[in-house]
C-alpha cells in the first residue's frame, strides 16, 4: 500500500442506522493504519447508533467529525475526509473522482432500499449510486434479523448490479474470545474483498 503522500488507494466508508457501528469504526482504524485515504460518511441515524453502542460521539458537524476520527485513529492530516450528508462537490458524488471502492458499514435496511432503487437522496445514497454506474467496488454490510422478503430482494437486486452483500454475521470457529474477534471477523472479510492486506483473522487452513 502507498504512503498518504503518494497518491494512496481511496476508500469511501458510510455508516448507517444499522446496528453495528463497531464494524465500520474498527474498519475505518484498519484503512489508516493501511495508508488508505478514507471518505467518511455519516448518516444522522449512525450518530445515534455509535453514542448508543460505543463509548464515542462523533460530532454533526463534519469538520469537527473529521478532527475527531484523525485524533482517534492518529491518522496523518487528510488522512481522513469527512462530508455532509448534502455535501454535492464532495469527490464522492461524481464518477469522475469518486473512490476506489466504497463500503457501506453497517447498512441499514432502510439504505438497501434507497440503493436498489436508485434513490440519490443524500450523499451516502448519491456515493453509492456512483459506484453501481461506474461499475466500482461496493461492499454493502446489512445487520439485522429476521431479513424480510423485501430486504432479501434488494439484496439479490444490488448483488445483481455488482454489489457484494457481506452480512454482518461472524463466524466461530477461530474461537472468539471477546467481542473485539467477532467484530474483526466480519471487517477481515471486508478487507479481503478490498485486495487490502490484513492479519486480523488467519486464512483458511493457516496456522
Amino acid at each position: 500500500m502507498t504512503s498518504v503522500n503518494s497518491s494512496p488507494e481511496r476508500i469511501t466508508v458510510a455508516l448507517t442506522g444499522a446496528s453495528g457501528a463497531q464494524y465500520g469504526l474498527r474498519l475505518i482504524q484498519c484503512l489508516v493504519a493501511a495508508r488508505c485515504q478514507v471518505f467518511v460518511l455519516i448518516s444522522k441515524a449512525a450518530q445515534v447508533v455509535v453514542a448508543t453502542e460505543t463509548e464515542h460521539k462523533i460530532p454533526a458537524d463534519s469538520s469537527k467529525a473529521e478532527q475527531f476520527l484523525t485524533d482517534l485513529y492518529q491518522a496523518e492530516p487528510g488522512q481522513i475526509q469527512v462530508f455532509s450528508r448534502e455535501q454535492w462537490f464532495a469527490p464522492v458524488a461524481s464518477g469522475s473522482s469518486s473512490p476506489a471502492a466504497t463500503v457501506v458499514c453497517p447498512c441499514s435496511t432502510g439504505s438497501l432500499s434507497a440503493f436498489a432503487c436508485g434513490a440519490s437522496d443524500n450523499l451516502i445514497e448519491r456515493a453509492v449510486d456512483v459506484a453501481l454506474k461506474e461499475r466500482r467496488p461496493l461492499i454493502l454490510v446489512p445487520r439485522e434479523t429476521p431479513y424480510s422478503e423485501i430486504h432479501l430482494e434488494n439484496m439479490l437486486k444490488l448483488t445483481r448490479m455488482g454489489a457484494v452483500v457481506i452480512p454482518a454475521s461472524p463466524g466461530f470457529y477461530h474461537q472468539p474470545k471477546a467481542i473485539e474477534d467477532l467484530i474483526d471477523f466480519v471487517v477481515a472479510r471486508v478487507l479481503d474483498q478490498l485486495g487490502i492486506d490484513q492479519t486480523l483473522m488467519p486464512r483458511w487452513g493457516d496456522k
